[in-house]
C-alpha cells in the first residue's frame, strides 16, 4: 500500500511531523525501529518554548496546553560567578492563549503526550521497523527494511536521530566538528525546593567548574562541564558523583540520581535538509546536532516537523513536478539556514563558556567584578551562555 507520506522514528521530531502532516490533510504513516515498550532513559531535552507549544497546538487541538500543565515553568533565574550572585531575574509566568512562556519536563514525558495525541488522531504508527535503505524515484520514494519490508510513498521524512540510516543511504554528509570539552549530565528526582534554574561559572566548591541546574517536573538536571583534564568516567562515575553532587544541591541527591551521563558536543549540520529529488526531507538530529545551550535541538526539531509537513502538503496539491520539487527545497534552504544559524550560536556559547585567550577570561572575571555597579554587564553574563537567538530560527516557519 502506497501512503503519501512516511516518517521514520517516532521521537519528538517524528511524532510531530505525523501530527502536523495530519492536520493539512496528509495521509501518514510512522515508521519505527525500536519496540512500542522502549525505555528511554533520561531527561535528555526537557525545555519547550511557548513558540513550540504553538506549532503543537496548532498541530493537534490541546496538545500544547497539556505539554504546557505537565510541565514546570520556573520562577527565576539566577547567574553565579564563583559563588557570587551577578545576574537575578523573576520570570513572567502569565500564560498567553492558555500556554505558558516555556515548560520544562522530561523528554520521556513529552513524548509520552505525544504519542497519546497521535493515538487519538488515528496516526498508524509501526513498531520494530529498522529502515536501511531509502531510494527515491521519479514519482515515489521506496524505504526497505532490514527485515525485507518494503513501504512506498510520495514523500518520505526522515527523523531517525543523529545516526540517521536514512541520510546515510542517501549519502548527505553530516558536516561539523566535535568539542572538545566533556560534561556530565544527571538527572535527580524529587520536586525541587527553589523554581529557579542556576547557572553557576566556576563553582567554588568544584575547582572553578561550570554547573547549571535546571529544574523540571519532578526532579532536576544538574549539567557539570570538566576541565580539559580531567577524566569524564570518573567524574560520572556513582562514586565520584555521592561526592561532589552534595556540593551543588540544596541537600544531598546522591541518594535519588535517576541518570547520569556524559558526553562531548557534536556541532554538525547535514549538507543538505532535502535529498536533490525532493522526495526526501531531514528533520532533527537526522539533519542537526547541536549543543544544547538554548535549548536549540528538540525545539529545533518541531520547527522542522512543521514546516516539512507543510513542504509536503505544498508538494503534494502542486500542479507541476517542478513546483512540487521546488517546495521541498524551499525547506532545505529555509530549514538548513536556521540550523547554522543554531549551531554557530551554540558554538559561540561554548567558546563563551571555556574562553580560549586572557583578554576574553579577563572580559569574563571583569565583568562579574562590575555586574553590581552596570547590570548589563551582569545581564551579558546570563545571556552568553546560550548563545545568540533569533526566534524564526527556533519558531513557526509555515510558508
Amino acid at each position: 500500500m502506497s501512503r503519501q507520506l512516511v516518517v521514520v522514528g517516532a521521537g519528538p521530531g517524528g511524532l510531530s511531523t505525523a501530527l502536523a502532516a495530519h492536520a493539512l490533510g496528509v495521509d501518514v504513516v510512522v515508521l519505527e525501529r525500536d519496540p512500542e515498550d522502549r525505555a528511554r532513559p533520561g531527561s535528555r531535552a526537557l525545555f519547550l518554548h511557548r513558540d513550540s507549544l504553538r506549532l503543537l497546538e496548532r498541530a493537534s487541538a490541546g496538545l500544547g496546553r497539556r505539554l504546557g500543565e505537565r510541565g514546570l515553568v520556573w520562577r527565576r533565574r539566577t547567574t553565579m560567578y564563583r559563588g557570587r550572585t551577578v545576574y537575578s531575574e523573576e520570570l513572567p509566568t502569565a500564560a498567553e492563549a492558555g500556554l505558558p512562556p516555556f515548560t520544562s519536563l522530561r523528554q520521556i514525558d513529552t513524548e509520552a503526550i505525544l504519542r497519546e495525541a497521535v493515538a487519538a488522531a488515528g496516526i498508524e504508527v509501526v513498531y520494530g521497523v529498522n529502515i536501511i535503505s531509502v531510494q527515491p524515484e521519479s514519482t515515489e520514494v521506496v524505504a526497505r527494511s532490514a527485515d525485507g519490508r518494503c513501504w512506498r510513498s510520495s514523500y518520505l521524512v526522515a527523523a531517525d536521530g543523529s545516526r540517521s540510516e536514512v541520510r546515510e543511504s542517501l549519502g548527505i554528509a553530516l558536516l561539523g566538528a566535535r568539542s572538545d570539552s566533556h560534561h556530565v549530565v544527571i538527572d535527580v528526582a524529587g520536586e525541587p525546593a527553589r523554581k529557579e534554574r542556576i547557572f553557576h561559572y566556576h563553582h567554588p566548591k568544584l575547582d572553578g567548574r561550570h554547573v547549571l541546574i535546571v529544574p523540571f517536573a519532578g526532579g532536576c538536571q544538574v549539567d557539570l562541564q570538566c576541565s580539559a583534564d580531567d577524566d569524564p568516567d570518573q567524574w560520572s562515575g556513582m562514586d565520584e558523583v555521592s561526592r561532589w553532587l552534595p556540593l551543588v544541591l540544596d541537600d544531598d541527591g546522591s541518594h535519588r540520581v535517576l541518570w547520569c551521563a556524559r558526553y562531548p558536543f557534536l556541532q554538525r549540520v547535514a549538507a543538505s535538509m532535502a535529498d536533490p529529488s525532493g522526495r526526501v526531507l531531514l528533520v532533527g538530529e537526522a539533519g542537526h546536532l547541536f549543543a544544547p545551550f538554548g535549548a536549540r535541538g528538540m525545539n529545533s526539531a518541531i520547527a522542522d516537523a512543521d514546516a516539512a509537513a507543510c513542504a509536503v502538503a505544498c508538494a503534494l496539491a502542486a500542479r507541476t513536478p517542478g513546483r512540487a520539487q521546488a517546495a521541498v527545497l524551499d525547506y532545505s534552504r529555509i530549514r538548513g539556514a536556521a540550523a547554522e544559524f543554531n549551531c554557530a550560536a551554540a558554538g559561540a556559547a561554548l567558546r563563551h563558556m571555556r574562553p580560549a585567550s586572557a583578554a576574553e577570561r579577563l572580559a569574563q572575571s571583569g565583568a562579574a567584578l562590575l555586574a553590581p555597579l552596570v547590570p548589563r554587564l551582569g545581564s551579558w553574563l546570563e545571556h552568553a551562555p546560550y548563545g545568540p537567538r533569533v526566534a524564526a530560527t527556533i519558531g513557526p516557519s509555515r510558508y
